[in-house]
């Protein structure tokens, strides 16, 4: 069995070879990613996209926590990261830390992701200095989908640049082993990208990311209504699952299921 991926080892990943992340919310999914990837998160996504909610607003820390335990018990090989959902480590730098050793201590995670800039860098030290391993998320970030009014790709005006770049720098310095970037201008995450010296993975920003994460029901081709620009598409496992549910149906309605293989 491999040994699993720590967070040295993903801090190692600058400028080498790149970083495969995907998003895991089950055991079955965290299964089949685990032999392909080096990061698994369990994102808040979970949210919309298991429990069909708006946003991610409304996920708990228990929900990240019980999706978490599921990837790390069903995975062996990739670094398993856990989101803090909205309202979990805003408040103070306490708060944050009571909630992050929770998930810590009962997902058995190597680390957990928070979203913000320089406005939550006193919270990543703070974190960072008790043991706890953070990964950033700057540019979009979807918990302030609200205070963003929906969700824009950032970094279009000099002030929204200076302020990414600026983001970087802080979490950088907080002690964050890795960022995430989302919904970033291109060129704008690659810059950022050279000027770091921790690993930078993209989701909708730049090939010359670090690393690329994506939510793996929208590059499995689970969602059909809804498909963002940076997503490509992979499967179509929507497809494949209604042709598979109709047929059932219709040897039940035939009554052809059970036969007499499937019968004791």
């Amino acid at each position: 069995m491999s040994k699993r991926l720590s967070i040295k080892d993903i801090s190692k990943r600058k400028n080498t070879k790149p970083i495969v992340c995907l998003t895991a919310y089950t055991a079955p999914f965290a299964a089949i990613l685990d032999k392909h990837t080096d990061l698994l998160l369990v994102g808040d996504t979970v949210g919309m996209v298991l429990y069909g909610m708006d946003s991610t607003l409304p996920v708990t820390v228990n929900m990240m926590i019980n999706h978490g335990r599921a990837v790390v018990n069903a995975s062996s090989h990739s670094c398993i990261v856990v989101d803090m959902p909205f309202g979990s480590y805003q408040e103070s730098k306490a708060q944050a830390f009571r909630n992050a050793a929770k998930i810590m201590a009962q997902t058995g995670c190597q680390a957990v992701k928070l979203e913000g800039g320089a406005e939550m860098a006193e919270t990543i030290e703070y974190l960072a200095e008790r043991g706890i391993p953070v990964m950033g998320h700057i540019g979009l970030l979807p918990q302030s989908v609200n205070a963003f009014g929906g969700y824009p790709v950032q970094g279009k005006t000099d002030d929204g640049r200076k302020k990414i770049n600026n983001d970087a720098k802080a979490v950088q310095s907080a002690g964050a082993f890795a960022i995430v970037i989302e919904a970033v201008e291109e060129k704008l995450a690659s810059e950022i990208t050279k000027k770091t010296s921790v690993p930078i993975i993209g989701i909708g920003a730049s090939a010359d990311c670090d690393g690329q994460v994506l939510v793996t029901e929208d590059l499995a081709g689970l969602f059909t209504d809804f498909k963002p620009k940076f997503v490509k598409k992979y499967g179509d496992l929507a497809s494949d699952l209604n042709d598979a549910v109709k047929s059932y149906a219709k040897d039940v309605r035939e009554r052809k299921f059970p036969g007499e293989d499937n019968c004791f």
